[in-house]
This record gives structure tokens, C-alpha cells and sequence, in this order.
């Protein structure tokens, strides 16, 4: 097995254009082409990390945290970063990262955390915006089921928790081919009626082009017509966060201890305890104190994340509950849906997970 094919998989579930605009996602080092030996999962790349996989024999690491975040104008191993970067390349190691792009999509690592919480009907807390486009064709009638099949399977057509997703109407389309066409239906010269269907459907904008070459491919006419439109609708399938709810309602420090427990937290930070019950809980994996305007707006009990600054703190005892439990700590099962994914596809590839605690806090 190819390591371009496990890129491949992982990238299929999660797209690096689902990636915020800071982010370094994708193919950190390394030659996708060579064939996979193994390959070790970490949360962090470190200097014993990598020793880990070459004691494996293993020549693919798989990150949810990117090794490299900045452009680097020499590689003199002057920091732990560049020297990963020497011992990788010194063996054949390639490192691939998946980092906002899975915290983004559904079936993530905000979705992995509402798991372990035990969270019912999860869902985005705070979807994209402006990332949709409505494709909008028309075709012979004749022809309209082989298109729209070949549309969906390139991406288009999912509306929540539905896909195969379109709207049709009949009509009468018209045209008159030119001098040097080839026309699928009517004279070079005189105008043609034909009796088509408009057909339209929806599509992440990442899959723009992905989703025109399929048009053009299944599509009979020389030359199809078709319109994009820019959707201002939110995307409910990528975005940050989670919400959702307990089946059973806890109190603040029930919730509070069994959080801890659950992702073995050092300590965990947080607001006064008011006495409310915790039913709606929303998170955030690492640094999400950016979400806790959507938490309260939604009506969450209770937001937690890896990361809140001293004065988010400030003026949320009356309307949330804030729980800050550590970046690492709410990350950390991360690990298992790469897991997942590479087994579920490539059984006989070995998949092991680091056996390093890449945590740089510590707690007295």
C-alpha cells in the first residue's frame, strides 16, 4: 500500500480546504509514493516520536498537530522542529498532519469528544459560512439521471443528514449550432428545440471543479450551460465545534468530575458553580475560547475546550458554565479516528499509536 493512498483516505474524510486559514494541514515531509511499512499515530511529532517509528520500522507518522507551521529559510536543527525534520527526512520517514480540517468535519474530533461525553444529537456549533454554491444545468430529459448520478458522486447534492440531493423541472431549451460543432441533437445552422430539464443541486465550493468536470464528462451537449451561485445559507456540515445534549442532566460538579475522569485531566479550570443543571453542553477541542459567543447564544449549559484565557473568564457566571480541561487532554482521541479510518480501509497496513505522552504541560 502506497502511502499516497492513505493521504488519499484521510483527506477524503477530512479535505485540507476545510482547513482554517492559519493552518499548515497536509503533507508535511516525505515521498507519498513509496510503499507504507507501518504507520504510528501521534497527537504531536517530537524527536521521540520519530525514534518510536523507527523502531517500529515504520516509515509513515500520521499528526493531528502540523511539525511545520512557518516557512524556514535553513534546516540546521538549531530547534526540536528542525531537527524532526533532519530525522525524518535521514529516514525515509514521511509525517502527514490532519489538524483544523478533521476538527471541522462532521464525524470529527469535536465529534469524537461529544462521544466520550455521552453527548445525544451532536451537531456544528458554529457553521461555515459563505462556503456553498448551487449548481444550477440544464439537460435533455433523456439524459438527466446519468447526470445528476455523476454529480453526486462527485460531492454535490448533501443537505444535512441527506444526500442524493436535487431539484428538476421540465422545459423547453433552444439553440442553433455553429459552423465546425458537433451537436448531440439537432443541424448545424437551424435552430433546435428540445425538451430538457433544468436541474439543480447544492455543493461545498471547495468541489467547484471537481463537480463542472463531472457535469462535462456525463453531460451529452458539446458545450452544457450551467450556472454557479454563490449560497450565503450556513454550512451545517463543517464548521467549529459541537453542540448537544445529555440524556441525563447532572449537576455542575457531577459533570465537572466525570469530565475529568474522562479525558484524565491535570485539573480543570473553571467559572463559579451557580447550582444549574448541565443539559445542553457545547465544546470545542483545543484552543475554542473563540466559541464561547455561539455556546451561550445556543443555550449551552456548559462550553468546554483545551484553551480559555485569564479574561474570557470574566462575566459568564449567570449564562455558562466554562470549562477549560487542556489542549492535549481534549484532543487526545484524536488519534482514534486515524485509526479507524486507515484500518477500516487498509487492514493489513500496521497501525499502532504512539506510546509517547507529547503533553509539554505537567501538573505538580
Amino acid at each position: 500500500m502506497k502511502i499516497k493512498e492513505i493521504v488519499s483516505a484521510l483527506e477524503r474524510f477530512a479535505p485540507l480546504p476545510l482547513q482554517d486559514g492559519f493552518d499548515n494541514a497536509g503533507m508535511q515531509i516525505g515521498l507519498t509514493d513509496a510503499e507504507t511499512t507501518g504507520a504510528l499515530l501521534c497527537l504531536d511529532v517530537t524527536e521521540a516520536v520519530i525514534d518510536e517509528a523507527i523502531a517500529w520500522g515504520y516509515n509513515l507518522i500520521v499528526s493531528h498537530h502540523p511539525l511545520i507551521f512557518k516557512g524556514y529559510t535553513s534546516i540546521t536543527g538549531k530547534d526540536y522542529v528542525e531537527r524532526c525534520i533532519l530525522k525524518a527526512i535521514r529516514n525515509g520517514i514521511a509525517i502527514y498532519s490532519a489538524h483544523t480540517n478533521i476538527d471541522n468535519v462532521s464525524g470529527g474530533v469535536n465529534f469524537r469528544i461529544a462521544e466520550k461525553i455521552g453527548l445525544e444529537n451532536p451537531r456544528i456549533l458554529a457553521p461555515k459560512e459563505n462556503s456553498l454554491l448551487k449548481l444550477v444545468t440544464f439537460v435533455p430529459y433523456t439524459h438527466a439521471e446519468p447526470v445528476k448520478k455523476a454529480l453526486f458522486q462527485a460531492g454535490c447534492g448533501h443537505i444535512g443528514k441527506y444526500d442524493c440531493c436535487s431539484f428538476q423541472t421540465e422545459g423547453e431549451g433552444s439553440f442553433r449550432a455553429g459552423k465546425g460543432s458537433q451537436p448531440f441533437v439537432g443541424k448545424i445552422g437551424q435552430l433546435h428545440k428540445e425538451p430538457e430539464v433544468r436541474l439543480e443541486t447544492i455543493l461545498p465550493a471547495y468541489l467547484r471543479t471537481k463537480a463542472v468536470q463531472a457535469l462535462r464528462a456525463s453531460h451529452p451537449y458539446e458545450e452544457p450551460a450551467f450556472d454557479l451561485y454563490p449560497v450565503v445559507n450556513n454550512w451545517s456540515q463543517a464548521g467549529s465545534g459541537v453542540i448537544g445534549e445529555l440524556q441525563t442532566p447532572e449537576t455542575e460538579l457531577e459533570f465537572l468530575k466525570r469530565i475529568k475522569k474522562t479525558f484524565e485531566a491535570g485539573c480543570v479550570r473553571h467559572t463559579r458553580l451557580t447550582g444549574r443543571l448541565i443539559r445542553k453542553v457545547a465544546l470545542c477541542g483545543g484552543s475554542g475560547s473563540f466559541l464561547i459567543p455561539q455556546a451561550t447564544g445556543q443555550g449551552a449549559d456548559v462550553f468546554i475546550t483545551g484553551e480559555i484565557k485569564y479574561h474570557d473568564f470574566f462575566g459568564h457566571d449567570t449564562d455558562i458554565l466554562l470549562a477549560e480541561i487542556g489542549h492535549y487532554e481534549s484532543e487526545q482521541y484524536t488519534i482514534e479516528i486515524f485509526y479507524e479510518l486507515i484500518q477500516g480501509l487498509f487492514p493489513n497496513v500496521e497501525v499502532q499509536f504512539t506510546k509517547m505522552n507529547t503533553n509539554p504541560i505537567k501538573y505538580l
